[in-house]
C-alpha cells in the first residue's frame, strides 16, 4: 500500500481487525456511490511526505466534498479547481505573516514534499455529506499515526486549527514537539483568533531553533529550480 517507511511502521495497524473492517466498510461506501478522494488517493499525503521526512503535521477534519476537490492532502484542491473558503483564509493568513504571495492553484502539494504531513482525522467522505465516513474506524487508524508521529525522534510542529484538531492535543505528550493552535480558518471563524495568529512564522522559528530548517511555504511553480 506504502513504498516508503510508513509502510514498515503501518504494517502492525494494517493487520488489526478493526482496520480490515474499516476497508471493507470505506470499499462498500466507493461502490454505493461517488466517495472523495480518489480511492486511489485515500494514502496520498503518507506517500508524499514519508515518516523521516516530516516536520510540520497539519490537521485537517475529513476531505472536501464536493466533486473533484479532494485530493488525500487536507485543506489541499487539484489546479483549477475554485480556492475553498478556508483554503483562500489560510493563503490571506500566509501573506500576512510571511509575506508570501498568493497564489491562484490550490495544490499543496510542494508543502507535503517539502515536509509538511496534511493529515485529515477522517480519510474518506461520500459526496455532498460532509462527515458521512465519521464512526467508520478511520479515528482509531489517525489516533495511530498521531501517536506514532508523537515518538518521532525529531522535534515535529503540530498545527491543529479548530475543535476537531485540538481534541488530538491529548495524544501529543513529547514536550519536544511545539504545538500551534487556533480557530480553524473556516469563514465562521477566522475572525475569531485565527487570522493574525501567525502559524507560519511559528513553525519556522521553531525549525530553525531545533536545527532542522525551515518549510518553504511559498507555492509559486515558477520559483521551482527546472531540473536538466
Amino acid at each position: 500500500m506504502l513504498d516508503n517507511d510508513w509502510g514498515f511502521l503501518l504494517e502492525r495497524e494494517f493487520q488489526k481487525p478493526y482496520f480490515k473492517e474499516l476497508t471493507a466498510r470505506v470499499k462498500a461506501e466507493y461502490q454505493a456511490g461517488p466517495c472523495y478522494p480518489p480511492i486511489d488517493r485515500v494514502f496520498q499525503a503518507f506517500r508524499l511526505t514519508p515518516y523521516a521526512s516530516v516536520k510540520v503535521v497539519i490537521l485537517g477534519q475529513d476531505p472536501y466534498h464536493n466533486p473533484g476537490e479532494a485530493m488525500g492532502l487536507c485543506f489541499s484542491v487539484p489546479d483549477g479547481i475554485p480556492l475553498p473558503p478556508s483554503l483562500q483564509n489560510v493563503f490571506k493568513e500566509l501573506a500576512d505573516d510571511l509575506g508570501v504571495a498568493p497564489v491562484p492553484s490550490g495544490d499543496l502539494t510542494l508543502w507535503a514534499q517539502r515536509g509538511v504531513l496534511l493529515l485529515n482525522t477522517i480519510m474518506t467522505v461520500a459526496k455532498n455529506r460532509p462527515l458521512s465516513h465519521k464512526n467508520l474506524g478511520w479515528e482509531t487508524f489517525t489516533d495511530a499515526v498521531i501517536a506514532l508521529l508523537n515518538q518521532h525522534p525529531a522535534p515535529l510542529v503540530f498545527v491543529l486549527w479548530g475543535a476537531n484538531a485540538r481534541a488530538k492535543k491529548a495524544l501529543l505528550t513529547d514536550p519536544r514537539h511545539l504545538i500551534v493552535e487556533s480557530p480553524h480558518p473556516s469563514p465562521l471563524s477566522a475572525h475569531y483568533g485565527f487570522f493574525g495568529s501567525r502559524p507560519f512564522s511559528k513553525i519556522n522559528r521553531f525549525l530553525e531553533s531545533t536545527g532542522r530548517g525551515p518549510v518553504d511555504f511559498d507555492l509559486d511553480r515558477s520559483k521551482e529550480p527546472h531540473v536538466r
